[in-house]
């Protein structure tokens, strides 16, 4: 892979990282209910598990999903009914200055999250279509180590904007309200995953 499509897969990976997403509208609830340091293990998650997903997808998903495409049709239903489960969940925690009962997510369910995180799909295996046609190892371990640098500053930037809207979350009403308001866009986040 020459520095062209490095710096192309990068500006990719940049740009899905950042952009609103299941990972990214969990990871600001995160920050908004219980800070950056208790978000940490579910920020690692997300960074270490899609450059996993990343490399195991170019290593053989994709071939099976070719050739049993309702393999992909059932993962993608479950992923969607997660999803809605999840918003459920964000939905009716309670605000955490009142009732510590948010939970962030722990690094190992972060990590499995990903293979139910529909936008995750889609940015895998288009990253490993489009980037390593030639299914060269050497390039599906440059796309696996260029989405671990993304993500993680991208992680960042979700969970310290969902932090500073602590400032605004001072009474349980409004952090009813912005749990609902995230719920209702991780939902809103899955719509383009429904065929």
């Amino acid at each position: 892979m020459d520095l062209t499509h490095i710096s192309a897969l990068a500006l990719f990976a940049f740009v899905t990282t950042f952009t609103p997403g299941p990972n990214n509208i969990m990871l600001m609830t995160s920050g908004a209910n219980v800070g950056f340091t208790r978000s940490l293990p579910h920020m690692l998650g997300v960074t270490l598990g899609f450059a996993l997903m990343v490399l195991l997808v170019g290593i053989g998903l994709t071939g099976v999903f070719i050739r049993y495409p309702m393999v992909h049709s059932a993962l993608n239903t479950l992923s969607l009914l997660y999803l809605v489960y999840l918003a459920y969940k964000i939905a009716t925690s309670q605000p955490a200055n009142s009732n510590a009962d948010y939970q962030p997510m722990s690094f190992f369910s972060a990590v499995l999250f990903q293979w139910v995180n529909p936008k995750g799909w889609t940015m895998a295996l288009t990253a490993v279509s489009v980037y390593n046609p030639s299914s060269s190892w050497v390039s599906l371990m440059i796309i696996s180590l260029v989405f671990l640098l993304a993500n993680f500053p991208s992680a960042s930037v979700w969970v310290i904007a969902g932090q500073r809207l602590q400032n605004f979350l001072t009474t349980p009403k409004r952090v009813r309200s912005f749990n609902y308001f995230m719920a209702v866009l991780l939902l809103a986040s899955t719509l383009p995953m429904i065929q």
